[in-house]
């Protein structure tokens, strides 16, 4: 599969991303104590934000952490569920910059590893280092004097970590400021559903669509109980994306190209499809890299032709599946 972009038009974005990912991140820690978030100093230096580690966190955090993901280029909120069956509320984003708040900030592409510390890095840190092939394909780049990003994960970042994204965004470790979550918490569980229009634009990267033909986006996917620990929330909140996000598109061009890819898109054209992620997880011996990338999908895709005005829909809910890897069967 392509890791590259292909774009037509560059991307273009109405100011630098970590600049309003910054001034959320400031709201945040200015309404620290009613979003139930701890602010520390990072080791070496910058500014961290607890979401759910040594503090409780919750839903105002998540959606928070969400927009900071995003670069505050979507809406995101709790609305009523809408898969049938299934009682559960659900995470809805809507944005008109899907290419750059999902590709250019919400993708989970930076792998930032030291000793036992491992985490994934989301948010406009990874516009303002541009060592990915995703982003320098994007051929959007940014110089910041802060640069803020997200990590799933349960414990502070060491110094070499935190000094690592600096220099690689080059700035000073004291312009840094990283928010985090576990995955088994509320607002961990909260920003990783919220990526359910992220995924969508993701696979269109690996079938090498234009993202210059995007033009806005909607998404819908069920909120899980908070499990019980990390590897367990990984196989909700996947699987919430997987079985029960609902994703609109609007694009413009030609249909022909749309038929051809739209039934490629949904997680339903995986090998993988069909069992909740915690037992595939499990089956690979929890590699993520061994488990096939086209599963990473939304359940159900529309892509709806802004030049023509015809829609072309492919995939399908999963209530069943839903509720087997949310414990809700009887």
């Amino acid at each position: 599969m392509s890791t590259s972009a292909k774009l037509s038009s560059p991307l273009i974005a109405p100011e630098l991303l970590n600049d309003r990912a910054a001034r959320v991140a400031d709201q945040l820690i200015q309404n620290a104590a009613v979003s139930r978030i701890l602010v520390e100093t990072l080791p070496g230096g910058g500014t961290w934000i607890d979401c759910g580690i040594k503090t409780p966190g919750g839903i105002a955090a998540g959606l928070a952490l969400s927009r900071i993901c995003m670069s505050d280029l979507a809406e995101i909120s709790i609305v009523p569920g809408h898969v049938p069956g299934l009682d559960r509320p659900t995470v809805q984003v809507t944005t008109d910059h899907p290419a750059l708040a999902c590709m250019a900030s919400q993708y989970a592409g930076w792998a930032l590893s030291e000793g036992k510390f491992f985490a994934m890095g989301s948010g406009p840190m990874r516009a303002a280092a541009g060592k990915e092939e995703l982003i320098q394909s994007l051929g959007y780049s940014e110089k910041p004097t802060r640069v803020v990003g997200v990590l799933e994960c349960r414990k502070t970042p060491p110094e070499l970590i935190v000094q690592k994204i600096a220099t690689a965004c080059g700035i000073a470790s004291e312009a840094l400021i990283l928010a985090a979550a576990p995955t088994a918490s509320i607002a961990g569980s909260i920003q990783v559903v919220a990526r359910s229009v992220e995924t969508a634009i993701h696979k269109l990267v690996e079938l090498e669509f234009d993202l210059s033909r995007l033009v806005s986006a909607q998404g819908w996917a069920p909120l899980p109980p908070v499990a019980k620990d990390d590897m367990a929330g990984i196989g909700r909140t996947n699987d919430s994306v997987l079985y029960g996000a609902t994703v609109i598109i609007q694009v413009t061009g030609d249909d022909e190209s749309l038929m051809e890819i739209v039934p490629k898109i949904p997680s339903i054209a995986s090998r993988d499809y069909g069992e909740p992620f915690g037992t595939i997880f499990k089956r690979y011996n929890y590699d993520f890299y061994k488990v096939d990338p086209g599963l990473f999908a939304p359940a159900r895709i529309v892509l709806e032709n802004i030049t023509t005005g015809k829609s072309h829909e492919f995939g399908q809910l999963r209530p069943d599946l839903l509720k087997l890897s949310f414990g809700l069967t009887d």
